[in-house]
Order: C-alpha cells, then sequence, then structure tokens
C-alpha cells in the first residue's frame, strides 16, 4: 500500500514537473524581442499590435508597423510600470468601458467590435491592453503632470487683446426670429426665405417684433438674452457689426427654417472673457501635451530598455 502511495506521489510530481516545461517551451515559443526593465515584449505582442495598426490603416508597411507596434509596447510598458509606482490601478470595468466607447463609435456593439477583431486576425485583448495602457498613463497625467501646468495671466491677456477685433467689441441684447420649416412638409427653404425677407422689409424694432410675426404662418419671435459677439460666429458678428439698434440680420437657413437675429441694444463692449477662456483651454492642453510627451520621454532615458 506503501509503494503505490509513494508512486503516486512520484507520478503527480512528474506531471506537475512536465506541465512546467509546456509552459517554459510556451514562453519561449514566443521570442522575447525586447525587455523594458525586465517586463518582456514578445515577438507573439509585436505582431499582434502590428495587425492592430494594419486595421486602423497605420503604417505604409509590414515593417514599418512592426517598428511601431514595438515602440508603442514599450511605451505602454513605462506607462503601466509609472502608474504602478504613483499607486493607479485599472480596473477591467474601466477597460471594458473604454472598449464599449470605442464599439460604440464604431456604431456596433462591444460583441461585433469582438467579432470585427477577430475576424480581421486581431486577439481583442491587443487592444484591451492598449487601453489598459492609456487609461493608466490618463490618471498619470491628471495626479503628476497636470498639478504643475501654470499658465500667465498676463500672456492671456496680452494673446486675447491680439485676437478681438472691432467686430467682436460690441455687446447685444438679441431676439431671433424663425420662420419654421416643418419637417416632411415640404416647404422649400428658398420659400421661407422669402417670405423672411418680407418680414424683415416691415421690421421696425424689438417691441414689435410678436406682433409682427403673428401676421406669418410657422414664424416665432424666441428672445437670446445678452451676448457678446465674440459668443457669435465671425459671419454673424461681422453683419451685426455694421447694424444699429431696431434692425434685423438678414435671413440665414438653419436647422429648424430661416432665421434672423434682431438687435434690441447694442454697446461697445470689449469684453475678453470668451475668447480668454478659449485660449485658456488650448494653451493649457498644449501645454499638458508637451508635458506629458517630455515626462514619457523622461521614463524612456531612465528605461533599461533592451532589444533583441
Amino acid at each position: 500500500m506503501m509503494v503505490r502511495s509513494i508512486a503516486a506521489r512520484m507520478a503527480a510530481a512528474w506531471l506537475a514537473f512536465g506541465l512546467v516545461l509546456v509552459a517554459t517551451a510556451a514562453v519561449h515559443a514566443q521570442a522575447v524581442r525586447v525587455t523594458v526593465n525586465g517586463t518582456p515584449i514578445t515577438d507573439q505582442m509585436i505582431n499582434e499590435r502590428a495587425q492592430l495598426l494594419r486595421i486602423e490603416g497605420r503604417g505604409t508597411s509590414n515593417s514599418a508597423r512592426t517598428q511601431m507596434a514595438t515602440d508603442e509596447l514599450i511605451d505602454d510598458a513605462l506607462k503601466l510600470a509609472e502608474a504602478q509606482r504613483i499607486g493607479v490601478t485599472v480596473s477591467p470595468g474601466q477597460v471594458d468601458g473604454a472598449f464599449t466607447t470605442i464599439a460604440r463609435n464604431m456604431n456596433v456593439s462591444a460583441t461585433n467590435l469582438t467579432q470585427i477583431l477577430t475576424q480581421n486576425g486581431v486577439n481583442p485583448q491587443t487592444l484591451r491592453s492598449r487601453l489598459q495602457a492609456a487609461i493608466a498613463w490618463q490618471a498619470v497625467v491628471q495626479q503628476a503632470i497636470s498639478p504643475r501646468i501654470q499658465l500667465s495671466e498676463l500672456d492671456l491677456d496680452l494673446r486675447a487683446a491680439e485676437q478681438v477685433q472691432q467686430t467682436s467689441s460690441f455687446d447685444y441684447i438679441l431676439k431671433e426670429v424663425v420662420f419654421v420649416i416643418p419637417q416632411g412638409s415640404g416647404v422649400s427653404a428658398s420659400r421661407r426665405t422669402a417670405e423672411a425677407n418680407q418680414y424683415r422689409s416691415r421690421f421696425q424694432g424689438c417691441d414689435s417684433a410678436v406682433d409682427l410675426v403673428l401676421q406669418f404662418s410657422d414664424a416665432a419671435v424666441r428672445d437670446i438674452g445678452r451676448r457678446h459677439a465674440t459668443q457669435l460666429p465671425d459671419a454673424i458678428a461681422a453683419e451685426l457689426a455694421r447694424l444699429n439698434v431696431g434692425q434685423i440680420t438678414s435671413p440665414r437657413v438653419v436647422e429648424q427654417g430661416v432665421s434672423m437675429l434682431a438687435i434690441c441694444e447694442k454697446a461697445e463692449a470689449r469684453d475678453l472673457t470668451f475668447i480668454k477662456d478659449e485660449l485658456r483651454q488650448e494653451a493649457g492642453t498644449e501645454a499638458l501635451i508637451a508635458e506629458a510627451e517630455a515626462y514619457l520621454a523622461r521614463l524612456r532615458q531612465q528605461a533599461a530598455i533592451v532589444r533583441r
């Protein structure tokens, strides 16, 4: 009985050892092409990422895609390692959510996206791995990089002042007159524009705007309220700048029909707030991107990257 027990244990041990050998052989079958601080990047990982680049239409040749895939995987390894260093974790749910968002943007389901990838020779996990690194890096940028970005208010004021034009120097109180084109009515935009021009020729100011619009079918007056010229499209701002209080713009075809803007009040006001806010967002984004790229470049310089 004891002999049988020993034999059984020996057999189990040999089986376990055999499984280890099989697993080791599988790893060696996937030749390691690069190590990043000891983290291996195999030829299979590179080939699968290159396939993903191919169906995305990136890269001009197989060799170019292989190089791009290798560089991406190196950066992903650096991003994930840095995220781990500062305590950032990415949950499977976050990756699933990003995967679903991509599918939704393609107007397909997550299941269909998985099928599309598989049918094109791409392991869906390849995309998920890239998403994991991207989510981790976004968190690194927000935690470690974004707090460093500082913008000069004086510089923003000067840049805003350079951009503001004479047509953008007015503050208005506006009403919108809309000649609606009901869906399925068959009424043409040209017909409604002609009616809008009739209204415009008889327009005598904001006080009588509603009374006048009642003489037309499917037309309405809407209070826009206060708007600075910088909050309006350039073409409309330029036209309003040429008009006086009590006048109305020429008809424009819009999504719901034909629109005109009536000036109820107008005052010169070099309000730079709107332009400055846009500049702040643009400058902040540019600075953040530049700092993130510099941060990643430093990680590359400091890393032990071995190519084989």
